[in-house]
């Protein structure tokens, strides 16, 4: 894991050859491009798209992951199952289905026309929704597994107690169950997160080229403008963004971590 990353490193410091290739010479001038407004933009974006598939992926996972937790032990195996099938399949061929989803002469415009619906063809493809519908589709199984972890491992006698102490059913979720399956939420949510601000190939297909977001554009810098050392450049700022939100998602667990213990002293 160093070595690429201290590759990275070098590579950003150096200047790009002048018909391609890297300059071993010294320079600032990558980092300097990387604050221009127009890829500062596009890292926002970055971090707006991820965030809000992270947002999504938690709602939905968090009930899903409840779901399989209360169910009879026996059957918490096949659902665990259906819930990861998607990872059977390869990533393309799952982001290739959305496509066959959402375009205009797709199955959901299909079923509304079926449905008695006759005005214009919706237009979902290619669009920053259907980037981060596929981003959620991709990596909610990530996120099921981390709550459900979290949720397996719940002491139940302490959801009781709140019960027995008059506690309704939404404050006992909201005071019990919710802060102590914070860690599942943190590493599911980093998972996302972290896999989408990266990923390039979701936006390329389902975003149709329309936006960008930055890995798409480190992926540009090094196969196409041919351009090594502003691409590390990008890449090492993406890889710093990366490690504050895993250091972030360490210290929320860390304190959770220590809750049980204070509550207990006190």
């Amino acid at each position: 894991m160093l070595a690429p990353c201290a590759m990275v490193l070098v590579y950003s410091v150096f200047t790009r050859g002048l018909y391609g290739g890297v300059d071993t010479i010294l320079t600032a001038e990558n980092f300097i491009r990387v604050a221009d407004p127009l890829y500062a933009r596009i890292f926002l974006t970055s971090v707006r798209i991820a965030g809000l598939a992270t947002l999504i992926a938690v709602l939905i996972a968090y009930p899903a992951a409840y779901a399989i937790a209360a169910a009879p032990r026996h059957r918490q195996g096949a659902l665990l199952f259906l819930a990861v099938l998607p990872f059977w399949s390869n990533y393309l061929i799952r982001t290739y289905a959305w496509i066959v989803l959402l375009n205009r002469e797709g199955l959901i415009n299909g079923a509304l026309k079926a449905a008695g619906y006759g005005g214009e063809p919706l237009s979902l493809l290619y669009s920053e929704g259907a980037v981060i519908t596929g981003l959620v589709y991709n990596y909610l199984p990530f996120v099921i597994l981390a709550v459900y972890a979290s949720l397996s491992r719940l002491d139940r006698s302490l959801v009781e107690a709140s019960r027995d102490l008059g506690g309704s059913a939404a404050t006992t979720f909201l005071r019990v169950t919710l802060p102590l399956t914070m860690p599942g939420i943190a590493a599911g949510a980093v998972f996302v997160f972290v896999l989408s601000i990266g990923n390039f190939v979701t936006p390329a297909l389902l975003g149709g080229g329309r936006f960008q977001m930055i890995g798409n554009v480190v992926y540009d810098q090094f196969l196409t403008a041919n351009d090594w050392p502003f691409g590390a450049a990008l890449g090492l700022i993406l890889i710093v963004i990366m490690l504050l939100v895993l250091m972030l998602q360490a210290r929320l667990a860390a304190r959770a971590g220590g809750e049980p213990r204070t509550e207990a002293a006190r």
